[in-house]
């Protein structure tokens, strides 16, 4: 079945019939995590949200490569090109190798991840593997004229590119003119031209561990040069999507936009998708602000705020968490509570026990349901709408609500309708939505652990020669459909 799928468009705030550049082909660049600490509630949406489309998209037919870096240098404390870099602070502290601070947080963020059932990147480039990849870019922008070296760095030079192209800010709505024309120079008194100008390269102060060549001084990578240099690499330009979070519009993506006209002549992308934010209190939650908390406290129930107070009435399971970040649209706001978390998690097991509802029920009669007949096209809708999960998850609710009363017997089935709805879970709940049964999960390690005791006893009879109790179990797990194979090693069992 051919969809219609509409993306909102950051750059023209609208939605846009979504076309890819190479038919049956698409191309989505997402910004990853800065590995210097934990991940958090703030780093789940993101990766989430493009979780989603990456399922639907492949749900819908596309070959799609899917690449999401880890910024690994070049990410400096402040966003105005100042300060240290984040990673190579992390390790002066901790008197570790910056790497080491890199590959532990980068370990950990891909746990987590997986725990979310987040599918891996089709593709996961690391800033500090493509430093001739971002050199060679820096040079085009300066063979180009819209940057200048000043003093072994190297700046955008954003004034130039403004008069020229009338370009920057067109992603984000600001009035860069008007900074122009309000902002006087600093006559010496700094290497740029003008505040507004971003780094392309830094030169590295005496102390700076992270640094590399380059024909203007050894030194590090500016934040923006990364994403438009891998982008490029992996994906040509221009690609298809390039996704982030909100956060990113400006400086981030501007920039990316800036360095890309500047030394190709045209954009590097599409589509702009931008998810928006998580909020503790209406305010942002962020590793800079103090505010956040790790998904590994979210998952174990355990973290305390600045004045000691417990912030977390209980854990959260990953699907939890998943459920409650697809409860919202990805472009609204999501204010982190504990009662909404535990609506969320109230809410996914509804779904789950519908669903396994689902296998008690007798059919009865060959009617359809009219609810059922079009819950998937409902389904479809909504997701082609812009990714709205929201709407698929009420519609699914909807479904619901129809298992329950067929299984209290208040409602009539028919094997039709009940394969429908077994095979619209399956469909959005399970691999487009990625929700998966974490109970199930858990049954697994049970029926594994007894097993194995079962398996214990066989051989304990097996050694006293008590061939008949060695037998019986052999031939009664067998009767339940589980084969048992003896080996050098001892028994294996497989179903």
């Amino acid at each position: 079945m051919e969809q219609q799928l509409l993306i909102y468009n950051t750059l023209s705030r609208q939605k846009e019939l979504f076309k890819p550049i190479n038919e049956g082909h698409v191309g989505m660049y997402v910004c990853g995590p800065t590995v210097y600490g934990d991940g958090h509630l703030g780093h789940a949406r993101p990766a989430i949200t493009f979780d989603v489309v990456f399922r639907y998209l492949r749900h819908l037919g596309y070959k799609v490569r899917y690449v999401r870096n880890i910024t690994d240098v070049g990410h400096l404390e402040h966003d105005a090109d100042e300060g240290e870099d984040k990673i190579a602070k992390k390790a002066r502290l901790e008197q570790l190798e910056p790497m080491e601070v890199a590959q532990h947080y980068t370990n950990r963020y891909h746990a987590a991840m997986e725990k979310l059932n987040v599918l891996p990147p089709s593709i996961e480039p690391h800033a500090s593997g493509h430093i001739m990849e971002q050199i060679a870019l820096v040079q085009q922008i300066l063979d180009a004229g819209y940057a200048y070296v000043s003093n072994g760095s190297v700046y955008f030079d954003v004034r130039k590119y403004q008069e020229d192209t009338h370009k920057y800010g067109q992603l984000s709505g600001r009035v860069i003119d008007e900074m122009l024309a309000t902002t006087r120079e600093l006559d010496g008194q700094d290497e740029k031209r003008f505040s507004g100008d971003f780094a392309l390269w830094k030169k590295a102060a005496p102390e700076h561990i992270m640094r590399w060549p380059s024909p203007w001084s050894d030194g590090f990578p500016g934040w923006h040069a990364e994403c438009t240099a891998m982008g490029a690499k992996y994906l040509g330009s221009p690609f298809d999507i390039h996704g982030g979070g909100m956060d990113l519009v400006f400086p981030h993506h501007e920039s990316e936009i800036a360095q890309c006209v500047a030394s190709t002549g045209h954009a590097p992308c599409r589509y702009w998708m931008h998810n928006n934010m998580i909020t503790i209190n209406g305010q942002k939650m962020g590793k800079s602000l103090g505010n956040f908390i790790t998904l590994d406290e979210f998952f174990t129930g355990s973290h305390k705020d600045k004045d000691g107070k417990e912030m977390l009435e209980q854990p959260y399971s990953p699907m939890t968490i998943r459920f409650f970040i697809l409860q919202a649209h990805y472009r609204s706001t999501v204010d982190f509570s504990n009662e909404a978390l535990q609506a969320a998690e109230k809410g996914f097991s509804k779904l789950m026990e519908a669903y396994k509802a689902l296998g008690r029920i007798t059919p009865s009669g060959s009617a359809t349901v009219a609810q059922v007949s079009d819950l998937r096209a409902r389904c479809y809708d909504a997701m082609n709408d812009d990714f709205a999960t929201p709407t698929v998850i009420s519609h699914l609710f909807e479904a619901a609500k129809i298992i329950n009363s067929a299984a209290d017997g208040k409602t009539k089935l028919s094997q039709a309708d009940i394969d429908e709805l077994k095979g619209v879970f399956d469909t959005f709940l399970f691999e487009v939505m990625g929700m998966k049964d974490e109970a199930a999960s858990d049954n697994t390690a049970l029926i594994d652990g007894l097993m194995h005791i079962i398996l214990d006893i066989r051989a304990t009879a097996k050694a006293n020669k008590d061939w008949a109790t060695s037998d019986k179990i052999r031939d009664a797990l067998k009767e339940a459909g589980v084969t048992v194979k003896d080996g050098k090693d001892g028994a294996t069992y497989s179903f």
